[in-house]
């Protein structure tokens, strides 16, 4: 009976191969690693069909802290320290139910009801502690239909966000995301305090005109730097960033990666990519890159306890919880939604 069939490491090929070479050992061309997160939240570093992350178009400027020639992993500078209050924000979204409209001249738009919510938690580095210091939620009907109208489903109420354009289902999504970007900062803003440092759960988009705040960038979906800047970047140990560098896209600025504490594996295992506002000069950006490196290692999050260990910071894990909590039961409300509607009718 033939032996399975194996892929090839080299050039892609398919060939047929014994599952072992009799040792028990398996047979490869090529080493291979496991991701370390649960394969149900993706990976932390994301293929495409062209490759593992699929170069970027975007215009790069690695000639920021160090001439790309020179580029090397850094360590923690002396005299960094971090600061005394971090605070860090993230929002959740949901939908609730997909409907449609029926409108007087026969056409019909899609739409979305969606619950969406936003927390921060503080945490006081010299106590040690951390605490919920706010959370808020929204709810919405999002959907380009002229005649809709605010939707009362039991006691909850989805106000009427009317998108631009046809409004395709697919598209609607993303509409929620200028919501609950807003419910982020206004919850963040109430929170803040002189010298604190705050971090966004995933890239900073409008929120760049936020006094020290750094976005947080989990899962590498493009490969931004040549490969003789990448090898720079998978090559550093634990507790160690990447240059500054700064990226020309539309929500472009200074940005840098970073490994958090994790075990040897993977080329990308660990890696986050940190971003600030570009309208900071270039001391301040790598103030802030000096800054992320003493601080954001301390909120690394474990294998044994979280399944996007160690990108899944602790407080952030731990908030994303308590905000899906707050959006409520989603087969309650896709009930009382049906029921809303059937009484429309």
């Amino acid at each position: 009976m033939p032996g399975p069939r194996a892929w090839s490491g080299r050039a892609g090929e398919r060939e047929e191969r014994s599952a072992a070479d009799g040792t028990g050992r398996p047979v490869s061309d090529a080493a291979f690693f496991v991701d370390s997160w649960d394969p149900a939240y993706g990976a932390s570093f994301e293929a495409s069909a062209a490759g593992p992350a699929a170069p970027s178009s975007a215009q790069v400027d690695a000639d920021v802290e160090l001439p790309a020639v020179d580029w090397r992993a850094i360590g923690v500078r002396p005299g960094v320290r971090a600061p005394d209050v971090v605070l860090l924000v993230d929002g959740v979204r949901r939908i609730d139910a997909s409907i449609w409209t029926a409108e007087t001249d026969g056409v019909s738009f899609p739409g979305l009801a969606a619950s969406y919510a936003a927390g921060v938690v503080r945490c006081d580095l010299g106590r040690g502690a951390a605490q919920l210091a706010g959370t808020r939620v929204g709810r919405g009907l999002f959907t380009a239909s002229p005649s809709a109208q605010d939707v009362v489903a039991g006691a909850i109420r989805y106000p009427v966000h009317r998108v631009g354009g046809t409004g395709e289902l697919a598209k609607l999504p993303a509409a929620v995301q200028g919501p609950l970007t807003a419910l982020e900062v206004a919850v963040s803003d109430a929170a803040r305090v002189d010298g604190d440092l705050l971090v966004v759960d995933g890239p900073l988009r409008s929120r760049r005109q936020l006094p020290r705040t750094l976005g947080y960038i989990k899962t590498q979906h493009s490969q931004y730097l040549d490969a003789r800047l990448t090898a720079v970047v998978t090559g550093m140990a634990s507790g160690e960033r990447s240059p500054v560098f700064r990226l020309g896209t539309a929500w472009g600025g200074w940005s840098w990666y970073l490994r958090l504490p994790v075990a040897i594996g993977a080329p990308w295992a660990g890696i986050v990519r940190v971003e600030c506002s570009a309208d900071l000069p270039v001391e301040a950006a790598i103030e802030l890159a000096d800054l992320s490196l003493v601080t954001l290692p301390r909120f690394a999050s474990t294998p044994y306890k979280d399944p996007r260990a160690p990108q899944n910071l602790i407080p952030i894990a731990g908030l994303e919880r308590r905000l899906r909590a707050l959006l409520g039961d989603s087969r309650l409300l896709h009930r009382a939604l049906t029921a809303a509607a059937r009484a429309a009718r």
